[in-house]
């Protein structure tokens, strides 16, 4: 596999599973690497060894609002979005950066209109679940819709949380 990729952004579901899926008819593989954004080493290690494991790679860069609960500030979560381009250009084929993967509130009513959600029920309740009781299920319900958009042969996590790695190997 090519050690420098031409680097493509795409901002939504339809064009990313149009790529993937003509990709897959091409006889390609194709690996999602999920991320929130803020790249660090650990990230560019995890597209580097996604680049071992399947012909194309794609990365998602999205903050994943339903991790947070309610007096959580997902505002002030990091993000540097020019900086993260940057430093996967020529490491990975596809930064997938869509700008919202949950409807918007009802305006009348104010309520979110996003009312399905995975849930791995035993994993997601110990340790961190106790004190962020949603997290998980945010987490098991953004990687489900990113397993749908990119419809990826292989996925690479990271490790460095291992409740998360545990529920999403169970999902």
């Amino acid at each position: 596999m090519a050690s420098t990729k031409q680097t493509q952004v795409i901002k939504t579901a339809n064009e990313v599973r149009k790529w993937s899926r003509k990709c897959q008819a091409n006889g390609e593989s194709v690996a999602l690497v999920p991320t929130m954004g803020f790249l660090h080493e650990g990230h560019l290690s995890l597209v580097k060894a996604a680049s071992q494991r399947a012909d194309k790679v794609v990365v998602s860069i999205y903050v994943n609002e339903a991790q947070f609960a309610p007096g959580e500030d997902l505002t002030t979560y990091p993000r540097d979005p020019q900086g993260d381009l940057d430093k996967l250009e020529g490491l990975c084929d596809i930064i997938f950066t869509p700008a919202a993967l949950y409807p918007p509130a009802d305006p009348c009513s104010g309520t979110t209109a996003h009312q399905t959600f995975v849930e791995v029920h035993e994993l997601q309740k110990p340790l961190c679940g106790i004190t962020r009781p949603i997290f998980f299920r945010g987490v098991a319900t953004v990687v489900a819709k990113l397993f749908n958009m990119c419809d990826p042969n292989v996925a690479v996590f990271g490790r460095k949380d291992y409740q998360q790695w545990r529920v999403i190997t169970q999902m």
